[in-house]
């Protein structure tokens, strides 16, 4: 059985590789794919097979394709340009004869009415369209966009438009050990998991981030567009702040809260925001 994982020089798919060899997969079986092969050296450490593929080059996915039985496609991170892009990896997949292609969607992609669903509902109809085997991952968010704002929350509280809406946030290690579990496991194709962990608000992260820290963290909810002025005069790109408040917008709408596939998939309760917060810190 050889796993080709795309996206392996990004955080999620280097786990992906990682969550795969813990579970036992001969390091020789998966191949790591990016743009940039100086970065996947440190896996070409570890006997993973190493090579160059590019989403906007169709001719290195179909070499890279070639021979393998499986396809880990981690979504590109280019928005406005995915669905060109996931064209090629489906396009050179179903070329290749892949056998199951598992792809890392958004929550909710069908219904969702974020500005970011929409290249992943395109990418799952693409491969739907393909007849290839599938099964899609549908992610929420991820627990590192908030860890990773600690010193800014605990200096200037929390700032969103999110409302009391609740997000099943998770880390990207859960998210890449369940996707290791459905690459080998023996599951029907065509599966649909929403995957999250323990929903929470934005009022219940400021709560847990002053439990933890002692000091006096409050949300402040602002109306989507007074959200996106914020993160511009933060100094985020008007265009990437505008995606952000609008994530925020559908995580009040309910669009980014899941149900417990994730805790299914892995066996075991997902990491909680505290223990996420309590390892941060």
């Amino acid at each position: 059985m050889s796993i080709v994982v795309t996206g392996a020089t990004g955080p999620l798919g280097r786990l992906i590789i990682s969550s795969l060899l813990d579970r036992g997969v001969p390091a020789g079986q998966i191949v790591a794919l990016g743009r940039n092969i100086d970065r996947l050296a440190e896996l070409a450490g570890r006997g993973v097979v190493t090579q160059r593929a590019d989403y906007d080059d169709p001719a290195s996915l179909q070499a890279a394709f070639a021979g393998a039985d499986k396809l880990m496609f981690v979504s590109g991170s280019e928005v406005g340009k995915r669905v060109v892009q996931h064209g090629n990896v489906v396009t050179a997949a179903k070329e290749a004869g892949i056998g199951l292609i598992v792809y890392t969607s958004i929550a909710n992609a069908e219904t969702s009415s974020l500005v970011l669903a929409a290249e992943h509902k395109a990418t799952e109809q693409l491969i739907r369209d393909s007849g290839v085997p599938h099964v899609f991952l549908r992610n929420s968010w991820y627990l590192e966009n908030y860890t990773a704002q600690l010193p800014t929350y605990r200096q200037h509280g929390v700032a969103g438009a999110a409302g009391d809406g609740r997000v099943s946030a998770a880390t990207r290690a859960d998210y890449a050990e369940a996707a290791a579990a459905v690459l080998t496991a023996e599951g029907p194709a065509g599966t649909v998991y929403e995957l999250g962990g323990a929903p929470f608000t934005m009022t219940e992260l400021a709560a847990e981030i002053s439990r933890q820290t002692g000091a006096e963290v409050s949300y402040v909810d602002l109306p989507v567009d007074k959200y996106t002025e914020l993160l511009v005069a933060a100094g985020l790109p008007e265009g990437y702040a505008a995606v952000l408040a609008d994530g925020d917008r559908g995580l009040a709408q309910g669009e980014l809260e899941v149900g417990d596939d994730l805790a299914k998939l892995l066996g075991r309760t997902p990491t909680t925001l505290a223990e996420a917060i309590r390892a941060a810190l």
